[in-house]
């Protein structure tokens, strides 16, 4: 049946698997560099180092304000807010180092992030997906775009490769419908769809694979391919990906939609969605996104977006990110800006609003103050105070009628992959759950409700 008539139910994912599996050593390290981070100022400045650290802050604070008024001002505004930005947290190190504290206050950083990564770890789950051994597929069909990734289906000779492993291929042409080919080779009776191309490409077959419930394979050939970096592929490497088309493991992930436009990867709303819009972006984003942000951030053109998800409505946002599963945390230095799971059953939502400079300030000295939302969902709605909005879905402009609802299909997708991926690996924690790390170092079960997204979405 097709991934969005069908009952997914039986798909859902039953739980993430209990966190801090063997994780206790990790959890006494994390508190130890906790501790640590704590007492080298303390020993270094005595109670001074709580004047040193405020400072700390405030200089973040100060670099903060520089760095909204670089983005949403222009003119003199913008070159202070730049040489602010610079000069703030330059002063702040000046300013240690004259007092002998420059050597603790790296050492005590350095203890700090030493502690969230190792916490994060030892409350990760175990490997996020389950794998199945797959078949070999009678009827392979691989769509290949020899403009992604500035010409990688050529560079790699995969056409050739993939006819020599019994694939039928279809090299895309410009204006060709990739839905209607995806369809077309299933009515032709293909058992398997691949695609070696961008993201953009890759959603459009993946929505025709789980409509018809036929698995789906992911040629790294595109610039980007965060789906394959998530799935664990090695994008460098597009023909090692081509185990899949004959063999390789299967897995169940989810698919998600805007509106009825497919996504694997996010859906992008407001200000990022607006400057891809701009013609001139495509050959000069860095000087469209310093001319059109001022006017999206500040100016006259704020988009008037709304969110509404599990019951909490947020209005006056600048921005909002819709993801297929949630995101880690962007300063995560383990996996920056990566999935650790793509089998929640829940979509990731992050929403920015700042509506000056005192709230980007507090932003940067207080990051729970409310100007940076992130959650789950199963679905979001999505709102604007015009009949249309501009949307970025994988990275392609489209324009969706008011309001959007995004929601997620669970487990509608199989996807085929090589048994040897580099990038497979346990995922590490959503956050740093210092009461949790503190019972799991003690030898202690975690608490009841669970470890999952679906355990954050309800506290």
């Amino acid at each position: 049946m097709g991934a969005r008539g069908a009952d997914t139910s039986r798909r859902r994912v039953r739980g993430v698997p209990p966190g801090g599996e063997g994780g206790t050593a990790l959890a006494r390290i994390a508190l130890l560099a906790l501790s640590a981070c704590i007492l080298v100022p303390l020993v270094a400045a005595g109670l001074r180092s709580v004047l040193w650290a405020s400072m700390g802050i405030a200089g973040l604070a100060l670099a903060a304000v520089g760095v909204w008024w670089a983005l949403a001002r222009t003119g003199v505004a913008r070159i202070i807010g730049t040489a602010l930005s610079v000069a703030a947290p330059l002063t702040v190190l000046a300013l240690f180092a004259a007092a002998g504290l420059l050597g603790a206050a790296l050492l005590s950083l350095g203890l700090w992030v030493l502690a969230v990564v190792a916490a994060r770890w030892a409350l990760a789950p175990a490997p996020a997906l389950c794998e199945e051994a797959a078949g070999t597929p009678r009827r392979p069909w691989v769509l290949m775009n020899r403009r992604s990734g500035g010409g990688k289906v050529d560079r790699f000779h995969l056409v050739d490769r993939a006819r020599a492993a019994g694939c039928r291929v279809h090299v895309l042409e410009p204006g060709q419908d990739v839905t209607a080919l995806a369809r077309q080779a299933v009515a032709d009776g293909a058992d398997l769809l691949g695609v070696a191309g961008g993201d953009g490409t890759q959603a459009l077959v993946a929505d025709v694979a789980a409509h018809h419930d036929v698995p789906f394979a992911v040629i790294p050939a595109g610039t980007r391919n965060h789906f394959a970096l998530d799935l664990g592929l090695d994008r460098d490497d597009p023909v090692a990906a081509l185990e899949a088309l004959t063999g390789g493991v299967e897995l169940r992930v989810d698919l998600a939609y805007a509106a009825d436009r497919v996504f694997v990867n996010n859906a992008s709303f407001g200000t990022y969605a607006a400057v891809v819009n701009d013609p001139a972006y495509r050959d000069a984003k860095a000087r469209t996104v310093l001319q059109t942000l001022p006017g999206l951030l500040a100016g006259d053109s704020v988009p008037a977006l709304r969110m509404t998800a599990n019951g909490r409505r947020i209005g006056g946002l600048q921005a909002l990110l819709v993801s297929n599963n949630p995101y880690g945390r962007a300063v995560d230095v383990s996996h920056p800006g990566r999935r650790g799971r793509l089998d929640t059953g829940l979509l990731g939502v992050a929403c920015v609003r700042v509506a000056g400079t005192v709230e980007a300030a507090r932003l940067a000295s207080r990051p729970h103050s409310g100007g940076l939302v992130r959650l789950t969902a199963d679905n979001v709605l999505v709102e604007t105070g015009t009949v249309t909005m501009p949307v970025g879905i994988d990275g392609e402009y489209v324009v969706l009628p008011s309001p959007v609802v995004c929601r997620s299909a669970p487990g509608a997708l199989r996807v085929r992959v090589p048994r040897h991926r580099p990038g497979r690996s346990r995922s590490p924690g959503p956050t740093a759950d210092w009461p949790r790390v503190a019972r799991l170092a003690r030898g202690r079960p975690r608490s009841p409700g669970g470890t999952g997204p679906r355990a954050q979405q309800r506290q």
